[in-house]
């Protein structure tokens, strides 16, 4: 296992992340290993939260660690708001999340794929894309 330290620099999980690559496929790796050492803390981290601007997410689908390479939300519907925590950042925050969202992505073969999300894990992937983006929830 390749384990990251969580990163913790504003100024760093501020700057967008660009898009990954194969030879960026380590990073990938050392997400999920990274998400999975955090099990008890973590439902999902994206890649700039281990130092590394790739354009890469992780979270659980039930018991599973899936990895998303330059993902991106295509739609969107049902609006709430969400008050979430981020092991980055200390404390909770409120934002606008969607109940089902559609995501467009490459897994670790660099395949392309799409697929919904409701619930929980579509607003873990809405908190991980906003890592992606710079923005700090």
């Amino acid at each position: 296992m390749s384990v990251k330290t969580i990163i913790h620099d504003q100024n760093f999980l501020k700057l967008k992340a660009i898009s990954a690559k194969p030879q960026d496929k380590q990073d990938a790796i050392d997400l999920r290993d990274t998400l999975l050492s955090q099990r008890d803390k973590a439902a999902g981290l994206a890649a700039n939260m281990i130092g590394s601007r790739k354009r890469i997410i992780a979270f659980y689908l039930g018991p599973l660690p899936i990895i998303m390479i330059n993902p991106r939300l295509v739609s969107k519907k049902d609006q709430y708001l969400a008050e979430e925590g981020c092991l980055s950042l200390d404390g909770t925050r409120a934002a606008v999340r969607y109940k089902t969202i559609t995501v467009e992505y490459e897994n670790m073969d660099f395949e392309k794929s799409s697929q919904v999300f409701k619930d929980f894990t579509a607003e873990v992937i809405q908190h991980e894309l906003d890592h992606c983006d710079g923005i700090l929830i």
